[in-house]
């Protein structure tokens, strides 16, 4: 059977006439990827800044591998990890001697220290660069110091908020490569990022807007609930047939592809009305059904609120 690792009911957070998390009800099984992903300023830093104890929630009940939060919030400190989009360790020490550093705030005896430091130096790929200034890094190897920080102490979950946005492809490939390992190991993971191909690596996702989940479920999930049936528009002029289509009521979203056109819609004759319109303004296309991503999810949930996922 699975264990709930977090539980939040009805969570909110205001700041002011801002409420930056509105009645946000959530539910994290352990050794879950569970990913979240929204818009700029929906509430996702906030979300995870309460579950760790960091910021106090201004309604709802909160509970993190059995603690009350923030009634507890001390204790649980010492089982979770909590990795940021800043890097936010010292940039004037060593690698070694952050996690030295850290291995002392963790209440780690000395030998357990020495020993824990050299596995993480090479399994995040550091020992070459244990004694480098922590500032000369890349954006990767910070990424992987910071991450080795952050697990140090071997915690039951780990908290990474867009932990990767500073990144190329390679190393955010290899960083979730990690995240893999550690849930494999029993660790949960909650993780909010921007990118799709990230999201689709998940093994659940929450999609929030304005404060709100709108969406709960696994990528294939979610795609599987998409309503209507997206649609690919060939044609030459792909900005004609975008400004043919506009103010179409079967269309509530379209972007540009490369030299396609792709379009959202909810109702079942879309395709007839879009050759219609095209049609009628003298573009010549194909248009054809494709297969959903979790970018027309994405879209979906966060432009059409009658669009809703499961409640957790």
């Amino acid at each position: 059977m699975s264990e709930t690792v977090i539980r939040a009911s009805s969570l909110s957070k205001r700041f002011g006439d801002l409420t930056a998390v509105d009645g946000l009800d959530l539910r994290v099984e352990r050794a879950e990827v569970f990913g979240f992903l929204g818009p700029n300023g929906c509430g996702k830093s906030t979300t995870i800044r309460m579950l760790c104890g960091l910021l106090l929630p201004s309604a709802g009940e909160i509970e993190v591998l059995g603690y009350r939060i923030p009634q507890d919030a001390e204790a649980l400190k010492r089982r979770i990890g909590y990795m940021t989009q800043k890097f936010s360790l010292y940039e004037d020490l060593t690698v070694a001697e952050n996690l030295d550093f850290l291995a002392s705030i963790q209440g780690l005896g000395r030998a357990q220290a020495r020993r824990r430091v050299a596995e993480l130096l090479e399994r995040y790929w550091l020992g070459d660069l244990r004694d480098r200034l922590s500032g000369t890094l890349s954006g990767g190897q910070k990424q992987r110091l910071a991450l080795a920080g952050a697990v140090l102490h071997e915690p039951d979950l780990l908290l990474l908020d867009e932990p990767t946005s500073a990144v190329d492809p390679q190393s955010r490939r290899e960083f979730w490569d990690s995240l893999f390992e550690l849930a494999e190991a029993g660790t949960t993971l909650l993780v909010s990022t921007h990118y799709m191909d990230e999201a689709e690596r998940c093994t659940r996702l929450g999609i929030l807007d304005s404060g709100r989940l709108v969406a709960d479920g696994s990528p294939a999930e979610l795609m599987a609930r998409l309503p209507g049936q997206p649609l690919l528009v060939e044609c030459a002029q792909p900005r004609q047939a975008q400004r043919a289509l506009q103010g179409l009521p079967a269309i509530y979203a379209s972007a540009q592809i490369g030299a396609s056109l792709r379009l959202l819609s909810a109702t079942d004759d879309a395709r007839e009305q879009v050759e219609r319109r095209l049609a009628e303004a003298g573009v010549q296309a194909r248009v054809r059904a494709t297969e959903a991503n979790l970018e027309d999810v994405f879209v979906a949930v966060t432009r059409r609120p009658d669009i809703q996922g499961a409640t957790p």
